[in-house]
């Protein structure tokens, strides 16, 4: 054990192992801060308030086992427990049902609890009376198979979805019957059918009957007004899935842009999204206020009014908890706007929305997809249908943390770090009250102090902060310090003053009993409890830029496991300071049980996967899907895949899976497969592009008063620049499926089987990546088929907003329409069989 001596002096920062100048923190004045420096302050010490019973009359909250499932005024509870979920928006009928078990589980992997789900009307019912609920748009199939995996769903049943789908989601028929979105009696029969068929789907598949489904959604950004219209309208609908049998504990609404919500019925959701691809400036977007904390408001910027107006106002949602369903897991590329979301875009809002108050974590989209094929229509959003966009005719794949070909993106590790975050401490974080610091920026565009919000009960707690905005180099916070006031005391965080670096974010615990451990806090996060044996382990990550750094109480006695390590102790706490963050470990011994703090990097905590059948844990570059007993490795391009194992060991039935050696936390192993060689994709150009004509601009303006230009037509690409592309159809049994990676300069790509449109792409300066296997309609009798590509000329002065025009290559004369590289890239599979590792590993 380390042997940590007493600093002489109370009011200097104990000097022990290393000596130091800093004053305790514990001691400074808050008083004395100046105007515009990075010391705030968080005053905690008023009382909590209890808990009071919702207005919204909801369903049945009691599943046949006797478990409640409910909300009250400040959160969910399931159990009799407060209950945080993560949800995550993946539109089944977007993607092939074949595959549909595999993404349930990937989602599962990455902490999410809930799946959300359109289901999109005009999918189902595209000619009238002709419902469809077979193959990809088979509602039932995919509930059971979220059922079989535990997994919670929250139907989105419309009628009006938005979705970037056609007419928001309803037919063309209807629309040609009977005003919509009213009271119209024409129009509510539609309806009723329409829900009918839902309700039938959905059949014992309730909470009330043993099922996942927890909660509808009706309607979507709905703010009507007049007779029949409004709240009006929202009632009647929701009493109309109630009488169909759709009788769940939780109905919602979403809740800004003036949203209607009638709160003895509903309850609001809200979001907010990195950047805004329906709005029509040509121009990189203004700060965004979804990277401000929410202190007067749930809902601002473009999704509502920042300060508190409208159906945002604090005064129209009060009694209701903070729930969320569309905190941005990306964007989807508009024809005359084109951001490209970076992971912090992503990773930065759930610590935003989280400090704000939220209680539900709901992001839309966490999957990507692609429109099925329709009968009579493309059935995607444009403004040839009213609408105020043009999107993808078949993409959706929304830059989601998983892409539209079930390809995992790194916001996705990212992301998952605060979801098992969610997973292991929600119920903590539920009932815990936001707190404002003593200074707060003026407005989204307020770049001048740091951002920060705490979330306490009593003497406890979790300190929220953000240093990132899309889209601005935000400046390191020189002397940043928050000065937590508790009703027990103030705690310093941390002990003395840091350079807070661009772009950090993240959430530190405060006063957690972990284990029997009291920790008094930490400036690295908390992301996943993990029992084995007699022995508990608490795992955290260091914010890059930010030296982690652990306080307890001043008589802690914990073992201090390898080098690069500092610990001081005064008269108040002990503080441990880790110069690297590489597997560190603290353990604290009581009673023969030891309680582990491990401290990884943030590289390291996303490579770490959890498993629970068995309790483990997986440590892989390649995605992880868990299986009972078992969990399958992809590894896109390397035949080689490495892991390794806290918990438990590895075997595999066929494949010879090598024990490496280490002296890490997790066990290693290697598993090399036989490598493919797949053929190079071969690519003739069989027609140049021809003249591109003058941008079209809609006759119309939009909601803004302005007009954009209009997507190309399909009789345009008759005129686009093509080529032949052979692509392979058939591989080697240890390849679950193969990536066509295509770079190219241009406005529109799309590929073609034959005169099938199988996928398309606005340009953004992203690779365009697709899965061969996705895009497989009938049985392969040849190794290799040949389809057709074709990229429209992206003219030189583009009156629409391109994030990474300055990468384009333009010719001479300012047509561009060409195909940069093309990749082959195998996907290997490996399935592992777990079993759990004695005690004493």
């Amino acid at each position: 054990m380390l042997k940590i001596r007493p600093c002489c002096l109370g009011t200097l920062l104990l000097c022990c192992l290393t000596p130091t100048k800093s004053v305790c923190a514990s001691h400074a004045d808050p008083a004395g801060a100046r105007p515009g420096s990075n010391l705030l302050t968080i005053d905690a010490t008023a009382p909590v308030q209890d808990p009071q019973p919702v207005a919204a009359a909801l369903g049945s909250s009691r599943s046949p086992s006797g478990v409640v499932l409910t909300a009250n005024s400040q959160y969910l509870t399931l159990g009799g427990h407060p209950w945080l979920p993560v949800m995550g928006e993946f539109h089944f009928s977007r993607y092939p049902e074949s595959e549909w078990e595999d993404e349930i589980l990937k989602m599962k992997e990455a902490g999410v609890d809930v799946i959300a789900t359109y289901v999109i009307w005009i999918h189902h019912e595209e000619r009238e009376g002709q419902f469809e609920w077979s193959g990809q748009r088979d509602l039932r199939r995919f509930i059971q198979l979220c059922a079989k995996h535990g997994m919670y769903v929250y139907p989105r049943i419309g009628p009006w979805a938005h979705a970037e789908a056609r007419n928001g989601g309803l037919p063309d028929w209807v629309l040609k019957r009977s005003p919509v979105r009213r009271n119209d009696p024409i129009y509510l029969e539609e309806v009723k059918a329409f829900y009918t068929q839902i309700a039938t789907q959905l059949h014992g598949l309730l909470w009330k009957d043993g099922g996942p489904v927890i909660g509808i959604q009706i309607e979507n950004e709905y703010r009507g007004s007049g007779p029949g219209a409004g709240s009006e309208h929202i009632v009647t609908l929701k009493h109309m899935a109630v009488e169909m049998g759709l009788d769940v504990p939780l109905y919602t609404v979403t809740g800004w842009d003036g949203a209607a919500v009638p709160l003895k019925e509903v309850l609001p959701v809200y979001g907010g999204y990195t950047d805004a691809p329906w709005d029509s400036s040509p121009y990189r977007m203004p700060p965004n206020e979804a990277f401000a904390f929410r202190f007067d408001n749930r809902a601002g910027g473009s999704m509502g009014t920042l300060g508190g107006n409208g159906q945002s106002a604090a005064s129209t949602y009060s009694g209701t908890p903070y729930l969320t369903a569309e905190v941005g897991g990306g964007a989807q590329d508009t024809y005359f706007r084109r951001p490209v979301i970076q992971p912090d875009d992503i990773a930065a809002l759930a610590p935003i929305m989280l400090g704000s108050g939220a209680n539900l974590l709901g992001y839309y989209m966490f999957h990507g997809g692609r429109n099925p094929d329709g009968f009579d229509s493309t059935l995607q959003e444009s403004q040839d249908t009213g609408y105020p966009t043009d999107v993808p005719v078949k993409s959706y794949d929304f830059q989601a943390p998983i892409g539209a070909y079930g390809e995992e993106r790194e916001s996705l590790r990212r992301m998952k770090l605060v979801n098992y975050f969610l997973n292991d401490f929600g119920d903590l974080l539920a009932p815990m009250t936001t707190r404002r610091p003593d200074r707060t920026p003026s407005g989204p565009a307020d770049l001048s102090m740091p951002r920060v919000a705490a979330r306490t009960n009593g003497g406890s707690g979790f300190l929220f902060f953000n240093n990132h905005v899309r889209g601005v180099g935000m400046p390191t916070r020189t002397d940043f310090q928050v000065h937590l006031k508790l009703p027990q005391g103030q705690v310093a965080i941390p002990a003395a003053p840091i350079n807070l670096p661009s772009d950090a974010y993240g959430i530190w615990p405060v006063n957690l009993d972990l284990g029997g451990v009291h920790l008094r806090y930490a400036t690295a996060q908390l992301f996943k409890r993990f029992v084995h044996g007699d022995d508990s382990f608490c795992f955290f990550f260091a914010i890059p830029g930010i030296e982690p750094e652990f306080a307890f109480d001043r008589n802690a006695q914990p073992e201090l496991k390898r080098g690069g390590v500092t610990a001081h102790r005064d008269d108040k706490q002990l503080l441990i300071k880790v110069d690297h963050a590489d597997q560190q470990q603290i353990v604290f011994n009581s009673h023969g049980r030891k309680t582990h703090l491990i401290i990884l990097s943030r590289d390291e905590a996303e490579r770490t996967w959890v498993l629970n059948k068995p309790a483990a844990l997986v440590e892989s570059s390649d995605t992880v899907i868990p299986r009972d007993g078992a969990f399958t490795l992809n590894s896109t391009g390397n035949a080689t895949l490495r892991f390794g194992l806290f918990g438990a060991e590895a075997r595999a039935a066929e494949t010879i899976v090598r024990r490496e050696e280490s002296t890490s936390l997790f066990r290693r192993y290697v598993v090399k497969l036989a490598p493919w060689a797949p053929p190079r994709a071969e690519l003739t150009q069989i027609q140049a592009a021809g003249k591109r004509p003058p941008w079209q601009w809609s006759s119309k303006p939009l909601w803004n008063g302005k007009r954009t230009v209009l997507a190309p037509e399909d009789a345009d690409f008759d005129h686009a620049a093509s080529w032949m592309l052979r692509v392979p159809t058939i591989w080697p049994s240890q390849v679950s499926n193969v990536f066509l990676e295509i770079q190219y300069e241009g406005d529109v790509a799309r590929l073609y089987r034959e005169h099938r449109l199988l996928d398309d792409d606005f340009w953004n300066g992203m690779t365009w990546t697709f899965g061969i296997k996705h895009l497989q309609v009938r049985p392969q009798s040849e190794r290799a088929e040949t389809w057709t590509l074709r990229i429209l000329p992206l003219l030189k002065d583009l009156p629409m907003y391109l994030e990474n025009k300055a990468h384009l290559h333009y010719s001479a004369s300012g047509n561009l329409a060409s195909v940069v590289s093309i990749k082959v890239v195998p996907q290997y599979q490996c399935t592992l069989f777990v079993e759990k590792a004695f005690r004493g590993e």
